[in-house]
């Protein structure tokens, strides 16, 4: 069972977690900033939808930054949510979806500068949401990672993306299921097949993030029948200590590249774990972290994106952005304090730092937009993507 909501209802218990989580967070009021509704032309306006932490309170908004050296990234809208968002997406209108971070029990459908009220769903205690949600080619459905509460097994569930309700739920194959992505290359039936990264950390419901048994991991990419969830193929690397998390495409959709996160025992092992997985659709292999780099980034890698330029993982224990060449080579750690999500706009990198964001960063030097006031001290979270302007 799920709830559905547009707003706090009334007659919500005072002593349900649900209410308690949407008072404190001030729910159902966003604003648009002043000052950023009617910026001045001059420069090619960016538009992120993002997720961040400030002075204890979690958002989800709008963010903008003209192309240029030195031009602010500034909030342009905001919505209070009541515990931290993980990925988001945004729909052909403008609306943005945003699901709460693992294990978490909601999901949330808002359209900034519209009258209508933002959209919960709420989990019911039986599943929880992994932090990601991924709309169908036309707008249509929604699809989720979840995990059942009891069992531990993770599921894909299909959602009307008007209602948010379910219509259907595919077993991963696996257990803490991730990111989700579209697969065009081996299209079933007129659509593209759906590609489902397992994590693979085993972690009990009574301690949430806490992590068990690590010797019992099982991490795996899937490749499903978007029509059906049928298993049509799952992959896995020879080293079971490395979760596979986040994913994107090259720019000619040929490759898949994974970016990764080490859960060895051993320090040393972990200092030695890469970063980086490509799959080109029949074989899933690692690629190499070179140099003194290694160490700082401990086996931890964020988010992940790829432009022409070649590949880029956020390394926020490093304070950096890993980069590769397109065919997987390692070139090294663009600094950037606290970086985590990485977006790419007309081919060129965007990541998204503590006090600045970097335009370009693949390409020496990159072009530093500073925070704007209503960003200082804000801490990005660990995804933003493109949105309308």
């Amino acid at each position: 069972m799920l709830t559905v909501t547009r707003a706090l209802p009334a007659s919500n218990p005072q002593g349900s977690r649900r209410h308690a989580l949407l008072t404190l967070a001030g729910l159902g009021a966003w604003a648009l900033v002043p000052g950023t509704a009617h910026a001045k032309a001059g420069g090619q306006r960016v538009q992120l939808a993002a997720a961040w932490e400030h002075q204890g309170r979690f958002y989800i908004g709008l963010l903008t930054a003209k192309a240029g050296e030195g031009q602010p990234l500034a909030v342009r809208a905001r919505i209070d949510v009541p515990t931290r968002a993980h990925g988001l997406a945004v729909l052909p209108d403008g609306t943005v979806l945003a699901a709460s971070r693992r294990p978490g029990d909601w999901l949330l459908r808002w359209r900034p500068g519209h009258k209508e009220e933002p959209q919960w769903l709420w989990q019911d205690g039986e599943r929880s949401f992994n932090g990601h949600v991924l709309p169908s080619p036309d707008g249509q459905r929604l699809y989720t990672t979840e995990t059942d509460i009891e069992t531990g097994a993770s599921w894909v569930t299909v959602r009307d993306a008007r209602t948010l309700k379910k219509t259907a739920d595919w077993p991963t194959h696996g257990i803490d299921a991730h990111e989700l992505i579209w697969d065009w290359r081996s299209p079933r039936g007129g659509h593209p097949t759906l590609v489902v990264a397992n994590g693979g950390v085993p972690t009990a419901p009574e301690t949430g993030r806490v992590k068990r048994h690590l010797e019992r991991m099982d991490s795996s990419i899937v490749r499903l029948d978007a029509g059906t969830g049928a298993l049509l193929g799952q992959w896995r690397l020879p080293d079971p200590r490395l979760s596979l998390r986040h994913l994107a495409w090259s720019p000619d959709e040929r490759t898949l590249g994974i970016a990764l996160q080490a859960e060895h025992d051993d320090a040393a092992a972990k200092d030695a774990a890469p970063v980086l997985a490509l799959f080109d659709g029949q074989q899933l292999h690692t690629q190499a972290t070179r140099g003194p780099a290694a160490r700082r980034i401990h086996g931890y890698g964020g988010s992940i994106a790829a432009t022409p330029a070649g590949w880029a993982v956020s390394c926020p224990r490093a304070d950096g952005i890993a980069t590769y060449a397109p065919e997987g080579a390692w070139q090294g750690l663009v600094p950037l304090p606290e970086v985590c999500p990485l977006a790419v706009h007309g081919g060129a990198l965007w990541a998204g730092g503590l006090e600045a964001s970097l335009q370009n960063t693949q390409v020496g030097p990159p072009v530093r937009h500073p925070h704007g006031p209503q960003l200082q001290g804000a801490r990005l979270d660990n995804h933003w993507v493109l949105a309308r302007g």
